[in-house]
């Protein structure tokens, strides 16, 4: 007769087939290549002693291929639910040194699940993607798992943060439901995303490629913008993601956690007022103007390493999360190019949907000229960029530092997209163009028939500066708010964000708008 002993003794002992995940050998052959497993992920994301799993006992019930003889611990994946630094996170985690973590239906029961709690709930939810992709063995029912998690990621956009952590390989259907979600943390040389694996291309187009080459970390970091960092180790990419959830709120219906400031709001910062060069040509670090602004002079910049023309940014200003987007006048002069709209636009949208007042720093010249642009799209793209700022409602204040130019002064928040609050430094330029085109449509006669025409291209030149080169007309007009001297960003910025801290705005009722896609 068994007791209440023996079923303790059990249901221990089964817990712990499950956590020996694929065994001593898999989980050694998992650190040799220099990855944690499943569960050392969850314990490092998850504050001590706070995750809770579910659905530890679940099974498969694929019976070819010898399917029903064989246990796959957890189903491959271990679910559930914790706190990270205090605050409730819903995670999966795929197991790879059982059957290589590949999806089959129950697997992607489990992760649905997890899912659909963190929507219940209003918990953001973490997935390490680990996998050799979909579970052969079962088939179509494989492919539905997908499919289900595809929906959830679509459902949950916009009402949870969904983290994406590339931990090892993930391939073919297993890529697009990290590409759904809004942040993608890959890790250098263990980690690949690809449609199609290298041997594959090799056999279809004669193409030789490693898969570092083909879908490593910093490939999707630098020429695709798949992926949003590029880190050392998966103990890195961890705390990353433990320190990109500081700055969010756990759903849409939250706004940002507000954290005590230790940097005086009234800082000032002399340098400032020499930074922008007297030199048009020559640029400067826009990095240093936000580190003036914000508080300590930290940020988190997701995509570093791609178009660089641009920056995007969480950082805080006076303990408040906000969502920066800045040109980079060290890169292409801080043109807007088709990547940089595009990374621009994902943000900018990722920050409205979750209620993170966005600060635009401008200094642009234009869009990036060339055929390639125009035949890529620059003009689809680009347009995005007006839709997104024109389509935010949380907060938006703009700060023009030197050039702005056109239609990229529109497409970087002015105040026709809805800009709340407009500075502008005493160096700022509001223009149609730059000068020297400009003279050039103006005065092309005067200049044809000029006895000295580099003399009088010099003087129209200095003329045309003199009347535009300056942010005093746009204020006359009411398009700049304020004209403020350079040191005193910060201050005025801080003001700004907590007059604006109880704005509320509405658009138009209707399904959804059809964003130039």
């Amino acid at each position: 007769m068994t007791t209440p002993a023996d079923h303790i003794r059990e249901l221990k002992e089964r817990i712990a087939r499950e956590k020996a995940l694929g065994g001593p050998e898999q989980v050694h052959k998992q650190h040799q290549a220099g990855k944690l497993t499943a569960r050392e992920r969850l314990d490092l994301l998850f504050d001590p002693g706070s995750f809770h799993e579910l659905d530890i006992f679940v099974r498969h019930r694929s019976t070819y291929f010898d399917m029903s003889q064989t246990f796959v611990p957890g189903e491959g994946v271990v679910t559930g639910y914790g706190m990270v630094n205090g605050r409730p996170v819903c995670a999966f985690s795929q197991d790879f040194t059982s059957m290589a973590g590949t999806l089959g239906e129950m697997h992607g029961k489990k992760i649905c699940k997890v899912m659909d709690l963190a929507m219940s709930i209003g918990a953001p939810i973490v997935g390490f993607n680990d996998s050799g992709g979909a579970r052969i063995q079962e088939g179509v029912d494989a492919l539905s798992g997908y499919g289900d998690i595809f929906y959830r990621n679509s459902c949950a956009s916009g009402v949870i943060p969904q983290i994406s952590a590339i931990m090892g390989p993930t391939a073919g259907g297993a890529v697009y439901s990290p590409a759904m979600t809004d942040w993608i943390f890959m890790v250098k040389k263990t980690s690949y995303m690809f449609i199609t694996g290298s041997d594959v291309i090799k056999a279809a187009v004669g193409e030789e490629v490693t898969l570092e080459d083909l879908g490593g970390a910093m490939v999707h970091s630098a020429k695709s913008g798949v992926a949003h960092f590029a880190c050392d180790s998966d103990a890195e990419a961890i705390a990353l993601i433990k320190e990109l959830l500081d700055y969010l709120p756990s759903s849409n219906k939250e706004h940002p956690p507000i954290v005590a400031a230790d940097d005086d709001p009234k800082r000032i910062e002399p340098a400032l007022d020499a930074i922008v060069p007297q030199d048009p040509r020559k640029s400067y670090d826009m990095r240093a103007v936000i580190s003036s602004i914000v508080d300590n002079g930290q940020i988190m910049e997701p995509h570093y390493h791609y178009a660089q023309n641009i920056i995007v940014c969480f950082a805080r200003v006076n303990g408040r999360t906000v969502g920066i987007i800045a040109n980079q006048p060290q890169f292409l002069a801080g043109c807007l190019d088709i990547n940089a709209a595009d990374k621009a636009t994902r943000f900018i949208r990722f920050c409205d949907a979750f209620n993170i007042p966005l600060l635009t720093i401008v200094d642009v010249p234009g869009y990036l000229p060339g055929t390639n642009q125009e035949w890529s799209g620059i003009i689809r793209h680009g347009a995005k960029l007006l839709w997104c700022y024109s389509e935010a409602t949380v907060p938006k204040i703009t700060l023009i530092t030197r050039k702005a130019y056109g239609g990229s002064y529109l497409a970087m928040c002015g105040r026709e997209l809805g800009a709340d609050m407009v500075f502008a430094w005493p160096t700022a330029e509001l223009a149609v163009m730059g000068a020297e085109g400009a003279i050039g449509i103006i005065y092309r006669r005067e200049l044809n028939e000029a006895e000295d025409p580099a003399a009088k291209r010099e003087q129209k030149l200095k003329e045309y500066r003199e009347l535009l080169y300056n942010p005093y007309i746009a204020a006359s007009r009411g398009y700049i708010d304020e004209v403020i001297v350079p040191q005193q960003t910060r201050p005025k910025i801080v003001a700004a964000l907590e007059l604006l801290s109880t704005k509320h705005e509405t658009r138009p009722a209707k399904k959804h708008g059809n964003i130039p896609m």
